[in-house]
């Protein structure tokens, strides 16, 4: 709905009039009035966006009682998938006075979208094309007499994404109604396979200005669907991050493959009578390193963390990429947090303890991660210490120069392994997690054609006394542990890797690693349940979304 000022005689009264056919919010008035003293006035000014047709079909029978109002069809982004991959794409809106802030006006002349979250956002340049031009003899009034030159307006250029449509959807469809994130990436190149947070919602409320009610009900949902949990989600990895710091155990010479704790189902600092329980409360007994990731003894990394130090442990897994952004070409990413002694000191002014360092080995305290360093930590894993930068975007398709220019994979800083050895013993650790008959994980095994190397978490909402014990059903389901998972595969020749996150699922083996398994499977194996040789997103049906 579009008015022409010039032609109305009272712009309140016409304002009013129409308010008693369709319904028309203080916001919408207020944009308005701000829209038409930028505009000349014989020049239309939007009013309404994305009327629906009953509200058409109200205005066009009492169109003629209003001079200088118009009811006129433009085009507009539309999302036909609607909620899917959502926190991939995100979504473009209403230019406000922010956005005209920071852009160039003569670039948006005559445009009223812009970007505002996700890849809509980071990519603003590339999608938004170029305005065309005209040079224009114009009268005393502002009237164009005649048109001197005209430039067509450029097409904006194509992305191609990573992201495969049927593993994204899968992916989705796995957490369901849970609160969950889940990515999946291809650890030979940073290529992101599913980027997945949920609940979601429909970007398409957004695009001609979603209404106040709408707005408020999704701010105020206790499920946070506009919370990016893949990216902007703080979790304690739990025990997801076990098999790193069994490396850097063995990388450092703190243990061996052939070292055994004792494990009596609790640890005890040498200066110290406080009790660091294990989650097994009867204990492991005496256990090496590799059993001790397998069934995921807590005292064996309590005593590993102890001996290794928090300064070595923070360096290392920055290595990793824990506790810094990774790069991903999109908007939102925040880094989490690694703690160490500077950290600590530095934010807290106060010093660092032994009792934190025990319990930032098993994944707890003020350890957090995002499920995306998770993705991208367990991948540099797979592929020896060697990680790339997550990337989104394939390729940028050059529509006016009729190009293609493939966006190459971007090497990080790597870790150098001292011996291969001592990835081998973490790796098969990680693999008897999923196949071993003590594993974690062995119920999501069950049947798999391939090797998988894995690990399960558990990450606690809330602390419990020491004499107490932790009973699901008499906790509320929002202050139940979260389940964790991470894994590649196949295991010796990986291509891809996945973290999943169920908030408060409770136990990382029957509720992450499921969704986890579906994933890969989804991934690697073809129509008839057989690995396939290769697993490329693009080559697979549904594989390699565009995003125009």
């Amino acid at each position: 709905l579009e008015i022409i000022r010039e032609q109305v005689d009272d712009l309140d009264d016409t304002l009013a009039r129409l308010g008693e056919l369709v319904e028309i919010s203080d916001s919408e008035i207020k944009r308005f009035r701000k829209a038409s003293r930028r505009r000349r006035p014989f020049e239309s000014v939007p009013l309404l966006l994305n009327l629906s047709d009953e509200e058409v079909a109200r205005l066009a029978v009492n169109i003629h009682k209003f001079k200088g109002v118009e009811i006129n069809a433009r085009l507009t982004r539309y999302y036909p998938k609607g909620p899917l991959a959502v926190h991939v794409l995100g979504y473009v809106g209403r230019i406000d006075e922010k956005d005209l802030n920071d852009l160039e006006e003569s670039s948006y002349a005559g445009t009223s979208h812009i970007g505002k979250l996700g890849l809509e956002k980071y990519y603003e340049q590339e999608l938004h094309g170029e305005v065309g031009l005209q040079r224009v003899e114009v009268n005393a009034a502002g009237r164009t007499l005649r048109v001197l030159e005209e430039e067509p307006p450029l097409p904006g250029n194509n992305l191609r994404l990573t992201i495969d449509v049927r593993l994204q959807a899968l992916g989705e469809k796995l957490i369901g109604k849970e609160r969950g994130a889940l990515v999946a990436l291809d650890p030979r190149n940073g290529e992101v396979l599913a980027l997945v947070s949920m609940p979601n919602y429909d970007p398409n409320l957004f695009v001609n200005g979603i209404s106040f009610k709408e707005y408020k009900a999704l701010r105020e949902s206790l499920d946070r669907p506009l919370f990016n949990r893949a990216l902007t989600g703080h979790y304690p990895p739990g025990s997801t991050t076990k098999p790193l710091f069994g490396l850097a155990g063995l990388e450092y010479n703190v243990t061996t493959p052939g070292k055994t704790v004792f494990c009596p189902g609790y640890y005890q600092l040498p200066i110290d009578d406080r009790k660091y329980r294990d989650w097994k409360k009867t204990g492991h007994g005496p256990i090496k390193l590799g059993d001790a990731i397998t069934q995921s003894c807590d005292v064996y990394f309590y005593d590993l963390s102890y001996r290794l130090g928090i300064d070595r442990m923070a360096d290392f897994m920055a290595a990793f990429g824990f506790g810094r952004r990774s790069g991903i070409d999109t908007t939102g990413e925040r880094p989490a947090l690694m703690p160490s002694r500077e950290w600590k000191r530095r934010v807290r002014g106060q010093a660092w303890y032994p009792g934190e360092t025990l319990i930032t080995g098993i994944g707890q305290g003020a350890f957090s991660a995002t499920p995306l360093q998770l993705a991208s930590a367990i991948g540099a894993l797979a592929m020896k210490g060697k990680r790339f930068k997550p990337h989104l975007v394939k390729s940028i398709e050059y529509v006016s120069e009729r190009e293609e220019r493939v966006i190459e994979p971007e090497e990080l800083d790597d870790y150098k392994l001292k011996r291969d050895s001592n990835w081998k013993t973490v790796v098969n650790s990680m693999v008897n997690v999923v196949h071993g008959p003590r594993g974690t994980a062995r119920l999501a095994g069950e049947g798999v054609k391939y090797k998988i190397a894995g690990k399960t978490g558990t990450a606690q909402v809330f602390g419990i006394k020491q004499d107490e014990e932790y009973d699901s059903e008499k906790i509320p389901k929002h202050l139940r542990d979260h389940a964790l998972f991470v894994a590649f595969a196949p295991a010796y020749d990986p291509r891809i890797a996945v973290a999943v996150i169920v908030e408060n699922g409770e136990h990382g083996g029957s509720t992450a690693a499921p969704i986890a398994r579906r994933i890969m499977d989804a991934w690697l194996l073809d129509d008839q349940g057989r690995l396939k040789t290769e697993s490329k997103a693009g080559d697979q049906p549904g594989g390699g979304a565009d995003q125009e």
